[in-house]
Parts: C-alpha cells; structure tokens; sequence
C-alpha cells in the first residue's frame, strides 16, 4: 500500500516513522524542510510537492486545522496522485459537521474517507501507539487496518458515518484543555506556597486528583521547559471548536469557556507558540508567583 502521510508535526511524524517501521511504503510531505529532513534520516521518503506524489493508495491527513486540511485535499495538485478509490484519514480535529461536509466532498471526488482525529501525544505517536477515534464505512475501516495497525494502540470504531469520530475528539479535547488549565492553576498556587514541584508531582500523581494531563504536563511546569509538543494555540483551536459546538446545542460549558479565555489571554501575550502548559505563566503574572526558569 503506498501511503503518503501529510504533515510531519508532533504527531504527523510519528504515525509517519511508525508506517515506516512497519515495512509500509511510505512518503511524507511538510512545508517545514527541516522536518523533511528528519523523517528522512528515520528512513522515510520525503516529497517538498504534492504535485510529486503519484499511485497514493492511502493518504493520512495530520495538518493543524480544517483550513489547511481542505487545502491539501482539494486547493493542491495531490488529486492526480492518487489512486482511484484512494482511502482518506483525515486525523485533523475538525468540528462534527465539518467533518462531514469534507467527507462528502471527497466522496464526490471519487475517494474514500475516514474520520479519524487521534490523541496520545509525541512519544506515544512515536512509538506507534496513538489512540483512534475513527468513523467510516466496513469497507475503508477493513482497508485502513495496516495502517491503523503501524500507528495506534487503540482504534475505537465509533460507526460508520463521518462525524462520528470527530464528536468523541471534542469530548476529548474539552476534557484535555480543562485538565491543562487545572493543572496550571495547579502548579501555581504550589509555587505561591514554596512547595517543591517535583514532590507536587510524585504525590499528587499518585493520588485522586491526578489526571493523565497533569502528569505529562505539570513536569514541563516543574522544569521550566515550555518546548512545544502540543502547543497553546492548538488550544484556543480545540476549545472554540467545542464551545461553539455546545452554542449550537444549547448547552452550556463553563469550564471549558474558562480554560479557553486562559488560552486566549496565553496567546494574546505572545505565547502561543509555546507549549500549552505555558497558560500557567498567565495564572503566574497575575498572581506575581515566580516559576521555575523565570525571574518575575
């Protein structure tokens, strides 16, 4: 199956190295040529155009939003690539209905879709064990499974129609974005106390407050380091996309339109770049508490 792997961030990499590992003949495109590189000297096969790509039996779309993700799909020359019935896994978290209207776009193109955002992060995509929350026909499910093999640890079948999937990622990622603020508001009333971080970490990780975020993200407080593996714009993406989902339902989310004002304000000081557990240095100015690895 020649699979061509679309985006080589955090998590687009690392699907795309365990394709490789996996003995799939892979190809993988970024705009970034420093990430061509890297996937390179891992044993993959880099493309600087999608107009380069030819005979692509399966694509897998891990681009930042649905903007690019309806770039690449239909704005570049990648169609002339692919094969007839090509399977598309679009693993972009996109709003339900978004979803759909792509799905079927693609559909009138003659291709197969599945919806299919992933969450884990970096070393868990690196090591070929993201989780799958897919939605998409018998038959493209059955196809994709190599593929889903290579990358994930788990792929939940959530049905048959698109849209499906991507509800289940904004369960997720409302969840995911709240527990970033908590543990960021958090670390900082630790840091107001003079309490060691690392010992907040040790203990409360092993205790009834933990969460699968505050583990992984409150040692990047601890440490100081704000290195992007999920970032905080990526946040201010993923929360409005679920609070303008619950608008439309009529349901209300004050947690989660909190944490996204926290983000916001992250961003609007220049830290969007950075990673997401970086809302803790918003919390920290206004409370003038010193973190570690700065001096106000």
């Amino acid at each position: 199956m020649q699979t061509l792997v679309i985006g080589l961030g955090s998590m687009g990499f690392g699907a795309a190295v365990s394709c490789v590992r996996a003995g799939i003949d892979t190809a993988g495109f970024d705009v970034n040529p420093e990430a061509l590189e890297r996937f390179q000297a891992s044993g993959g096969k880099p493309i600087e155009s999608l107009a380069a790509c030819k005979d692509i039996d399966c694509v897998l779309v891990f681009v930042v939003n649905a903007s690019q993700a309806e770039s690449v799909l239909f704005d570049s020359e990648l169609q002339s690539g692919l094969m007839p019935n090509a399977l598309i896994i679009n693993c972009v978290t996109l709003a339900p209905s978004k979803a759909v209207e792509i799905a079927n776009k693609v559909g009138s193109m003659g291709f197969r879709y599945i919806d299919a955002p992933v969450s884990g992060g970096a070393a868990k995509a690196l090591d070929g064990r993201m989780s799958i929350m897919a939605s998409g026909t018998p038959l493209a499910m059955t196809d994709a499974k190599p593929i889903f093999d290579a990358i994930s640890e788990h792929v939940f079948e959530l049905g048959d129609e698109p849209g499906q999937g991507s509800q289940m990622k904004l369960i997720n990622q409302l969840l995911a974005g709240v527990h970033i603020a908590a543990t960021a508001e958090a670390m900082n009333l630790a840091a107001s106390l003079d309490m060691d971080l690392h010992q907040v970490i040790d203990v409360i990780s092993k205790c009834a407050g933990s969460s699968w975020m505050f583990e992984n993200r409150a040692p990047h407080i601890a440490d100081g380091d704000y290195s992007p593996l999920s970032s905080v714009n990526i946040f201010v993406k993923d929360l409005g996309i679920v609070t303008n989902e619950a608008v439309e339902n009529g349901v209300v989310t004050p947690l989660s339109d909190a944490a996204l004002a926290l983000y916001r304000k992250a961003s609007e000081s220049g830290l969007g770049g950075e990673d997401d557990s970086a809302v803790v240095k918003v919390l920290a100015q206004q409370s003038k508490v010193t973190l570690p690895g700065s001096d106000t």
